[in-house]
């Protein structure tokens, strides 16, 4: 695969506080990265420097193999930058902002009109081109500046909150069109909305205390939740200390939790394995009247919160 983004030992202190901390990774042709971390772990910080609006304070950060510090006109001509709270000029509208922008890209006449024109599209601004953007809606002003990233047909996007104030159909598109840009592109989006994570992107890093704390796909880490490939029975209460006491005893459980009044028996297996197979035919076998045998998946939700709840977090800089 080829390597779009690299980073290494990335460091930024603001004086005696250390936002990110020797953090290195890379991303690849065809990958959604999705970013994530706490308030205050050193998220943004990380992105305004692989975006060249920070200097670092060591390491590097390249973009298609060009030093973002050494090289910043090559490396920002190829990368669309959507920061968190993006602003654009007021007074203009999404047709001159876009074209001011195009312009600052190097792109004239026929070609200025024909980004646009394709930038609009994408971020489906049609409705609002020649309205004033501060009289726009949070959502329309987000898509604003999703447009002004995308003008250029960047390799590689660097996406902070992307759907902040978007509903949910605007979410769901704007989701779709990343998904439909990334074959071709290195995306990463950072955001705090996990299940848009789990949707889009085919890989996770989490950041903490300014470190990288957890790097793989959204199903190898949801997979690291206790209760991943758990199976929940509900059954008839007078038979539940019996199923529990040989559901325990089955290969692999880890152990048998008694839910919802007795009316359910949770069984965990070791190291996340599979289990249904065996608890179904010993359940078949048994007069328990079961109701429902149901697998537990694991969330990512619950497993950010375990890697992340017990670390120290940077103080604001």
């Amino acid at each position: 695969m080829e390597e779009m983004i690299a980073i290494r030992n990335l460091t930024k202190r603001f004086g005696a506080i250390t936002a990110v901390d020797h953090v290195s990774f890379a991303v690849g042709r065809g990958e959604i990265l999705g970013f994530l971390g706490p308030n205050g772990a050193g998220k943004s910080t990380t992105m305004k420097m692989l975006a060249g609006f920070l200097a670092p304070s060591s390491g590097s950060a390249a973009v298609c193999g060009f030093d973002v510090q050494q090289q910043p006109i090559q490396a920002k001509s190829q990368l669309g930058y959507l920061p968190e709270g993006a602003s654009a000029y007021p007074d203009m509208t999404p047709r001159g902002f876009l074209g001011f922008v195009a312009a600052i890209r190097g792109f004239d006449g026929a070609e200025r009109a024909k980004r646009i024109a394709i930038a609009v599209e994408r971020a489906n601004l049609q409705d609002v081109l020649e309205q004033p953007i501060d009289t726009l809606s949070k959502g329309f002003k987000r898509r604003v500046g999703l447009a002004q990233a995308l003008i250029h047909d960047p390799k590689v996007l660097v996406l902070d909150e992307p759907t902040d104030g978007l509903d949910p159909n605007q979410k769901f598109e704007v989701r779709r069109l990343i998904e439909a840009m990334a074959a071709d592109k290195a995306i990463v989006v950072s955001t705090h909305i996990l299940e848009e994570v789990e949707a889009a992107c085919t890989r996770v890093i989490i950041i903490a205390g300014g470190r990288v704390v957890a790097d793989g796909t959204p199903a190898g880490l949801a997979a690291r939740d206790p209760i991943h490939n758990a199976v929940l029975l509900r059954l008839d209460p007078s038979a539940a200390e019996v199923a529990r006491a040989k559901l325990g005893a089955l290969d692999g459980v880890k152990a048998v939790d008694t839910v919802e009044n007795g009316a359910g028996l949770l069984v965990r297996p070791v190291d996340g394995r599979s289990l249904v197979a065996e608890i179904g035919a010993l359940a078949r076998s048994e007069p328990w009247r079961v109701s429902e045998l149901r697998v537990e998946h694991g969330r990512l939700e619950t497993v950010f919160r375990q890697i992340t709840g017990g670390l120290p977090m940077p103080a604001a800089a």
